[in-house]
């Protein structure tokens, strides 16, 4: 087990690691490539169709496979070894983007490719978090996680930047062919920045889908990780809700452009609260914030029954974003939590659990807004927030 002090681990022990530095690097190009990918697999849908919804769907139709690759491939994540994994995905990814483009493929079939190679993207991000810990030890491996998070919303937003200037110069397809140049790019950083670990599950001759289905049994029926991963998924179940009848909200308002001031706002505060959580609070004191984070996250939302305004609910927006910043008091105890040979496997979980839930916390959010008022049904996903926190509090509290 890895030895921790109270001593909070500080930016610049990171990046003196090369293969962090190699890690971060392949993910931040990972990044930027998928959102630039996905913006021109919309556009050539919509240009292909004219049809608004299939523009849509195409945009989002990458986390239905990745929550069934967690859910039934993840033991892979463990049964072979991580650096694979990691260029198998990178060169997937290169090959989709090169098929989108210049295939010639009917939408229909580029819509069957999305998902077919999407089911073992689920895989390759498992073996990402699963090597984190082996190469950071301590409250580095969080502040590594807190990093990863702020650096990837950051990305994601650059992404789309980039990928609506390249759409422009380029059209879709050039944007693609310079997405698989980004995905290829991050195959020699892999290769010779990242150590060729084994693998971490010795192969019993057992399916994959079978192994993946009685190790996420068994993870779900040791009531310690069920109660960290429970704690991860539900108050951001509530949380992510919330968002998403933002823009009905602020539509009604006759303020709809403000939508993307209040969901940045969002990000903001999420960002702002895993770096002051991640950097300036000691471990110790960290594991004691999961109730206050999560109170943090959930009172804020309760503010919008006074139905604010753009710039009073983008600031409770904001505050309710820093509160995210309790996943990080989850990541150590979850990592020793698990067996070393189910890691892969465990993070498969947690990452398929929260995109399922995230998908479930939009419909809670919509019914609610169809039976009472949209500004109500935010403040409804508050009160959700503190309940799940109050249910949860035993992992959301530091073992005495």
């Amino acid at each position: 087990m890895n030895v921790v002090d109270d001593r909070g681990a500080t930016f610049g022990e990171l990046f003196r690691i090369g293969e962090f530095r190699a890690l971060f690097g392949s993910q931040l190009l990972l990044t930027l490539s998928e959102s630039v990918k996905m913006l021109a697999f919309s556009v050539i849908v919509y240009d292909r169709t004219e049809s608004a919804g299939l523009s849509a769907i195409s945009w989002m139709i990458g986390f239905l496979p990745m929550m069934l690759g967690g859910l039934f491939l993840s033991s892979m994540a463990d049964r072979v070894r991580p650096r694979v994994l990691m260029v198998t995905g990178e060169l997937t990814r290169v090959v989709v983007c090169l098929v989108l483009a210049f295939a010639g493929l009917p939408v229909w079939a580029m819509f069957a490719l999305v998902l077919v190679t999407g089911v073992p993207t689920a895989v390759f991000m498992a073996a990402r978090n699963a090597v984190l810990p082996d190469i950071l030890d301590g409250d580095r491996f969080v502040l590594g996680r807190a990093l990863f998070t702020m650096t990837g919303a950051g990305a994601q937003i650059a992404g789309l930047a980039v990928g609506g200037a390249m759409l422009a110069l380029t059209g879709p397809e050039g944007a693609l062919l310079i997405t698989a140049g980004l995905s290829l790019a991050a195959v020699p950083l892999i290769r010779f920045g990242i150590a060729n670990r084994p693998a971490r599950a010795v192969k019993d001759g057992t399916g994959a889908v079978r192994a993946t289905l009685r190790g996420n049994w068994e993870l779900l029926t040791d009531r310690t990780v069920r109660g960290l991963l429970l704690a991860g998924w539900l108050p951001l179940m509530f949380m992510v809700g919330s968002e998403a009848v933002f823009i009905p909200y602020l539509t009604e308002m006759g303020q709809a452009g403000a939508a993307g001031f209040v969901l940045a706002a969002t990000a903001a505060g999420m960002g702002f609260g895993e770096f002051v959580v991640g950097r300036f609070v000691s471990p110790a004191n960290r594991a004691r914030l999961g109730l206050p984070l999560v109170a943090l996250m959930g009172v804020p939302l309760i503010g919008f029954v006074t139905a604010p305004g753009p710039w009073w609910a983008g600031i409770l927006a904001f505050l309710a974003g820093n509160g995210l910043a309790y996943q990080l008091m989850l990541q150590r105890p979850f990592v020793d939590a698990v067996p070393e040979e189910r890691r892969g496997l465990a993070f498969g979980l947690q990452g398929s659990g929260m995109m399922t839930v995230q998908g479930l916390g939009g419909v809670v959010a919509g019914g609610l807004a169809e039976l009472v008022d949209v500004h109500h049904a935010i403040a409804l996903c508050g009160g959700l927030v503190l309940v799940s926190g109050a249910l949860l509090w035993r992992p959301l509290t530091p073992a005495r």
